[in-house]
């Protein structure tokens, strides 16, 4: 017994170290880059609370005996498959997830179903600790903002105030104010669905009052966030600028929150006071009795709480250290293809003139691409096209590709169409180009825009295919490099949108033979 007490620590350790090492680059993106993000800033308390969670269980884990099963590596190699996904695809939400699947897998397979069961709150909130991926997240923070923004107005305008919005620039007349990252409604809303599932857990109530506690954070959120958003063009009349920035700003923020968690413990009281428990039911369901078959055999001889099965930890040990040893050892170091600077890109093309407009360098660092360039062309008639391309000469982790559906509509623009679009290219080579379409619309000027994403001799229009050709690039060329290709007419008063396509369509024929000779294709290798 003895020996089985100290083999029990030893393998825990062993299986602590072998995650250190194949997470390692992981968590130090988490901890230095995600963490430090004022949206998910919350999300480092997340591991203290999930410990003193599982402290909370100590003793009921105590009395339930570990019941080693196979079946953890349901879990196990799933969470290997997510590790290689987001180690060659550049996604880092897939190595947290990843991280996530090989955690519950290893508890599974020591402890057994019934303490898995136990512990199922615990692990599933440690998923609040990882941000979600960059395109849904940006995609996500942007909509709730200009739900907040709009709702913001509304209020303004209910107390009297002249506001007009466009995008997230709410106009008061006597001055401008700018929904920023800091009132995104992702910023309140992770917080406060993290304290809305927390709240929910210890309520005690039927299953269906917990989801609908959680699922009133939406909506509060948004509501809360306008109220912020309100008041802040409210005080700002009086005290100017100082209500927009600084202690103001913070404090504002601070009370709103602390105000929502409130009106939660007031939906909490209304729903025990009017929605009570009927008599001779248990507010908390029973846990399901699971019948112990996890190994095929007797479970007489399992530990009442170490981790016990020795076959499982040799097996899940031997996959963790080959996983840490291919990481390693095969170089998966990408080659970089040649590329000629963006710069030299021509501002004559075809019948077109053109004039470079360069980005402001907020811009520049927000996007984080290895070269860029963005012209004005302009047509014998007077018509212009905004040229547009960014290059990503590595999408590794946390540095890829944005794409317009979530950076135009934040200058206020509206998607009033949007889809595919087949261009026929004609010329001696022929073929077609398979782009993505949009008709925008804002203050009464509509815009018609296409973009599509080069991406190693592929053409790709949605940044799901880029996830998946990204891992499948890597895997078999050592190359994740790509980028973005945008162009925007203005659709004229004088004109029919027929016009403005066809206008579109004729400058995209004469530069994709100019994009050709700059950005790098299929069989293109480093210098």
């Amino acid at each position: 017994m003895p020996a089985v007490r100290f083999v029990g620590p030893v393998r825990a350790a062993l299986y602590g170290v072998l995650l250190a090492c194949v997470y390692y680059s992981t968590f130090h993106w988490l901890v230095t880059m995600d963490w430090p993000r004022e949206d998910y800033s919350s999300s480092a308390l997340v591991p203290l609370i999930v410990l003193y969670l599982l402290w909370g269980k100590r003793r009921e884990l105590a009395n339930q005996p570990s019941v080693p099963s196979w079946r953890g590596f349901a879990l196990l190699v799933p969470g290997i498959a997510f590790f290689w996904l987001g180690e060659l695809s550049g996604e880092y939400f897939s190595l947290y997830l990843s991280f996530w699947l090989t955690l519950v897998g290893l508890c599974w397979l020591h402890l057994g179903w019934r303490k898995l069961n136990i512990l199922a709150f615990p692990l599933a909130f440690l998923l609040a600790a990882f941000p979600l991926p960059n395109f849904i997240n940006n995609k996500m923070s942007l909509q709730l903002k200009l739900l907040s923004s709009r709702l913001g107005v509304r209020m303004l305008q209910v107390y009297g105030l002249s506001a007009y919005r466009e995008g997230n620039i709410i106009d008061l007349g006597f001055t401008r104010l700018q929904v920023v990252d800091a009132c995104s409604g992702i910023r309140y809303l992770v917080p406060l669905v993290v304290m809305g599932v927390l709240m929910a857990y210890f309520f005690r109530a039927a299953l269906w009052k917990k989801v609908a506690i959680v699922a009133s954070t939406l909506p509060l959120s948004i509501v809360t966030n306008a109220l912020r958003i309100a008041s802040v063009g409210i005080l700002y009349q009086y005290w100017g600028q100082r209500a927009a920035e600084g202690f103001m700003h913070d404090f504002s923020g601070w009370f709103i929150f602390m105000a929502t968690l409130g009106l939660l413990a007031a939906e909490m009281w209304a729903i025990r006071k009017f929605l009570p428990e009927r008599a001779g039911t248990s507010a908390i369901a029973s846990r399901p009795v699971v019948p112990e078959r996890e190994t095929g055999g007797r479970s007489a001889g399992a530990s009442p709480w170490g981790w016990s099965g020795l076959p499982q930890s040799v097996a899940a040990i031997l996959l963790l250290g080959a996983t840490f040893a291919l990481a390693q050892g095969v170089n998966f170091r990408e080659k970089v293809p040649a590329k000629k600077p963006f710069d030299r890109i021509p501002l004559s093309v075809g019948g077109w003139r053109g004039v470079r407009n360069p980005l402001g360098q907020e811009f520049i660092d927000a996007l984080k691409f290895s070269d860029y360039t963005m012209v004005d062309f302009q047509d014998g008639q007077g018509r212009s096209v905004n040229f547009y391309t960014a290059y990503y000469a590595s999408q590794s982790k946390g540095r890829s590709v944005h794409t317009p559906e979530t950076c135009l509509p934040s200058g206020g623009w509206v998607f009033e169409e949007s889809g595919l679009a087949t261009i026929p290219l004609g010329g001696t080579a022929g073929g077609s180009l398979r782009v993505s379409r949009a008709i925008l619309y804002k203050d009464g000027t509509k815009e018609l825009t296409y973009y599509w994403f080069p991406q190693r001799g592929r053409v790709l229009t949605s940044m799901y295919q880029l996830k998946m050709y990204a891992l499948w690039d890597a895997l078999t060329r050592q190359r994740t490099d790509g980028a973005l290709v945008r162009l925007i007419t203005q659709i004229y008063p004088a004109e029919k949108p027929e016009d403005a396509e066809a206008r579109l369509q004729a400058f995209t024929r004469e530069i994709m033979p100019v994009l050709s000779q700059f950005l790098p294709g299929r069989d293109d290798s480093p210098p």
